[in-house]
């Protein structure tokens, strides 16, 4: 194989290979994915390790090349009264992008 060849055999991967996975771009604080992420997965819910802990449910993030699911998990609460706020992908004109879970007082 001349060094022709070889450097068409490698765009052609490199093509090809970019193809196969779905766009993202970089944005201030996340990426924007152009493919939305897939339904959330069903978890069970364990027994609370005591009081005044919350269940942060599980959710998928981006790893730079596919979506892959983070399992939920139990978090104190800061203070008195805190609710979790989930996170979630948003839809914008760029494409989808993450909005992380927080915790705030109630409505």
């Amino acid at each position: 194989m001349n060094l022709r060849n070889l450097f068409l055999a490698c765009v052609l991967g490199a093509v090809t290979a970019g193809a196969a996975l779905p766009a993202a771009a970089q944005v201030y604080g996340g990426v924007y994915v152009q493919t939305g992420p897939p339904a959330p997965m069903y978890e069970t819910v364990p027994t609370a390790p005591g009081p005044g802990y919350y269940w942060e449910p599980g959710y998928w993030s981006w790893n730079g090349y596919r979506y892959v699911w983070v399992h939920g998990r139990y978090a104190a609460r800061p203070y008195s009264g805190a609710v979790w706020r989930p996170g979630h992908w948003a839809q914008s004109p760029n494409g989808w992008y993450w909005r992380p879970g927080h915790w705030g007082r109630p409505y």
